[in-house]
C-alpha cells in the first residue's frame, strides 16, 4: 500500500515537474528577454512560432509553384515510322505521376519537418545522443497527417458526392510501406539495438525509400512479378475538372505560363492547387501579371535555340520579379476593395500587413518560369530551411521557459504547424479532383517520406559523424517514449484504414458520401489523433 501511495505521489510530482521549472537563461534575440515574466516570455515566443507557421505556408506555396512547373516539363521524342520512314514527332513528360507524387508532392509538403529534423540533427553533431524534436516532429506530423487531414477531407465533398481511389494497387503499396516505415523504426529502436542507432540501420532507412520509389512506379506501369494484379478503375478523361471562372470585367486577364490557381488576396492568398499537373487542359486564373511562355509541351531544344529564347524572355521575366514585389506590399486587391463591410475590409488590411514581411522576403524568389522552375525550387527550400531553423530555436526556448518536454512540443504544435501545407493540398484535391487518389496519396506519402527521408538522413548525419569520430553508434533519448509513440500510431492507424474499407465497401469511396456518416467519421478520427496526442504525451513525460 505504501508502495503504491509513493508512487502516486512520483507521478503527481513528475506532472508538477512539467509546468514548476527554473528561471531561463535562454533568449532568441537580446539577452534583456530573461528579464521579463516568464507567461509573457512564452506567449511572445509561441506568437513568434505561429508567425513562423504563417511564414511556412506562404513559402510553401511558391514551393508548389515551381514544382508544378518542373512536374509538367515535356520533352520532345522524334521516331522513325518503320513503313514510311518519316520522322514522327511526339511530346512526353518527363515525370511519371505517381513517382511525382511520392518524390515532389509528398516531399514538397513533408519538407518543412525534414528541414527541422535536420537541423535538429546537425546541431547534435558531436553529441552521442540524437536530438529528440526532430524524431518527436515527424511522428507527430504522421499522426496529424493520418487523422485530422483525413478528417477534413472526408467532409470536404458535397453532400452526397463519392469520391474513391481509382487505382487501388498503387495506393496499397504506398499504404504498405508507409506501415512499414513505422514498424521498421519500432524494430531499430527497440528489437536490433535497444536504444541506440547505428550506422547500418540509418543508412538502410535512407534506401527503403528508394525501394518505395521502385515499387510504386512497378505498380503504376503493372511490372510483372513487382506489382500486385488489380486493375485500375478507368479515370476519366478530364482528370482534375476545370474552375468554372466568373469574370464580370472586359479586362480579365490569365496567366497562361501555368495552371496553377491563386485564391485571391484574403484569407486563402497564397493557397496553391498543385494538383493541376495531371490536369492536360485545366484553365484557372492567376494573378494579373504579364503573360510569360511557360514550359508545357516544349521540347528540349538545343542550347543554342535554348539561350535565344531565354534572352527573348528576360523582359519578360524581369517585369514578373518586379510585380511580385509590387504585390508584396499590397495591402488591398480590386476584389476586397468591392467589400461593403467596412469591419470585414479593415480585418483583411490588417491580415495583409501581417504577412507583408513574408511576402516581401519571399519576393526574392525568383519567378518559376526561370528553368522549369528548378530555380525557385531550389530557393524556397532555402527559405524553408531557415525558417524550419528559427523554429527550433524557438522550441528550445519555449521549452525551457515553460519546463513542458520538448516531445510534448514537437508532437502538438509543431506537428501541426508544420503539417499545413499536408492539410492544404489534400483539401484542394479532395476539393477538386474527380477520384480520391492524390488526396489520400498525399498523406500515406508523406508518412513514409517522414521516416525514411526525415528521420533517416538526419540520422544517417549524425550516426556517420559518431562511426568516424567516436567509433560509437547513435544513442536516442526518451527512446522508451519514442517507441510508445510508435506503438499508439500504429493502433490508431489500423483503426483509420479499417475505417476506410468499411466506407468503401459499404458507401462504395473513401471520401464524401452521406453528411451525417461524412461527419461521424471525421469525428472519430479527430478522437483518434487526440488519444495518439495524450497517451503519447503522457509517456513521454513519464507521467504514465
Amino acid at each position: 500500500m505504501a508502495s503504491i501511495h509513493t508512487q502516486a505521489i512520483e507521478s503527481i510530482s513528475r506532472a508538477f515537474n512539467i509546468l514548476h521549472y527554473e528561471k531561463c537563461e535562454s533568449y532568441l534575440l537580446f539577452r534583456g528577454e530573461t528579464s521579463l515574466g516568464d507567461g509573457f516570455r512564452a506567449f511572445l515566443y509561441f506568437l513568434g512560432l505561429a508567425y513562423c507557421f504563417i511564414g511556412l505556408s506562404a513559402i510553401t506555396a511558391r514551393f508548389f509553384c515551381s514544382m508544378e512547373n518542373v512536374v509538367k516539363h515535356s520533352r520532345k521524342v522524334v521516331e522513325i515510322d518503320p513503313v514510311t520512314k518519316a520522322e514522327v514527332v511526339r511530346y512526353e513528360k518527363v515525370w511519371n505521376y505517381a513517382i511525382a507524387d511520392i518524390a515532389l508532392l509528398a516531399f514538397g509538403t513533408s519538407f518543412p519537418q525534414i528541414s527541422l529534423a535536420t537541423i535538429d540533427a546537425i546541431r547534435s553533431i558531436g553529441n552521442l545522443y540524437a536530438g529528440g524534436l526532430g524524431p518527436g516532429t515527424l511522428v507527430g506530423s504522421a499522426a496529424f497527417d493520418l487523422f485530422p487531414i483525413h478528417a477534413v477531407c472526408v467532409v470536404v465533398p458535397k453532400a452526397g458526392e463519392l469520391k474513391k481511389i481509382s487505382d487501388i494497387g498503387v495506393w496499397l503499396v504506398e499504404l504498405f510501406w508507409s506501415f512499414w516505415a513505422y514498424v521498421w523504426l519500432y524494430i531499430i529502436l527497440e528489437v536490433w539495438t535497444p536504444n541506440v542507432i547505428t550506422f547500418w540501420e540509418a543508412l538502410l532507412t535512407v534506401l527503403q525509400y528508394g525501394l518505395l520509389l521502385i515499387h510504386a512506379y512497378a505498380q503504376d506501369k503493372r511490372w510483372p512479378y513487382l506489382s500486385l494484379p488489380i486493375a485500375r478503375t478507368e479515370r476519366p478523361e478530364d482528370w482534375v475538372p476545370q474552375e468554372t471562372t466568373s469574370c464580370k470585367d472586359e479586362n480579365c486577364d490569365y496567366d497562361e505560363c501555368s495552371e496553377i490557381l491563386q485564391l485571391g488576396e484574403g484569407a486563402n492568398r497564397g493557397v496553391v492547387d498543385i494538383f493541376s499537373i495531371h490536369s492536360p487542359n485545366g484553365a484557372v486564373t492567376g494573378p494579373l501579371y504579364q503573360k510569360v511562355p511557360g514550359s508545357e509541351d516544349v521540347a528540349e531544344i538545343s542550347k543554342e535555340s535554348f539561350r535565344e529564347e531565354i534572352n527573348s524572355e528576360l523582359p519578360h521575366v524581369h517585369a514578373l520579379w518586379k510585380q511580385q514585389f509590387v504585390d508584396s506590399i499590397a495591402l488591398e486587391s480590386p476584389e476586397s476593395r468591392k467589400i461593403n463591410n467596412i469591419y470585414l475590409r479593415l480585418a483583411r488590411i490588417f491580415w495583409q500587413s501581417l504577412l507583408v514581411p513574408w511576402r516581401v522576403l519571399f519576393a526574392f524568389v525568383p519567378p518559376y518560369h526561370i528553368a522549369h522552375g528548378w530555380i525557385a525550387f531550389i530557393c524556397s527550400l532555402i527559405f524553408i530551411s531557415g525558417i524550419a531553423y528559427i523554429v527550433t530555436k524557438l522550441t528550445d526556448i519555449i521549452s525551457c521557459v515553460t519546463g513542458i518536454n520538448a516531445y510534448v512540443i514537437a508532437f502538438t504544435a509543431l506537428a501541426s504547424g508544420t503539417s499545413w501545407p499536408d492539410l492544404v493540398a489534400s483539401k484542394i484535391a479532395a476539393e477538386r479532383q474527380i477520384t480520391a487518389d492524390s488526396a489520400i496519396a498525399n498523406i500515406t506519402c508523406s508518412n513514409s517520406v517522414n521516416i525514411y527521408v526525415g528521420i533517416g538522413i538526419p540520422w544517417l548525419i549524425d550516426t556517420a559523424y559518431n562511426f568516424i569520430v567516436y567509433k560509437e553508434p547513435l544513442r536516442v533519448q526518451n527512446a522508451k517514449g519514442l517507441s510508445f509513440s510508435l506503438l499508439v500510431f500504429f493502433c490508431t492507424s489500423v483503426g483509420c484504414i479499417a475505417v476506410l474499407v468499411l466506407r468503401r465497401l459499404t458507401l462504395g469511396a473513401e471520401l464524401g458520401g452521406p453528411k451525417l456518416w461524412a461527419w461521424v467519421t471525421s469525428v472519430y478520427f479527430m478522437l483518434l489523433w487526440i488519444i495518439f496526442v495524450v497517451l503519447s504525451s503522457l509517456k513521454v513525460s513519464g507521467i504514465i
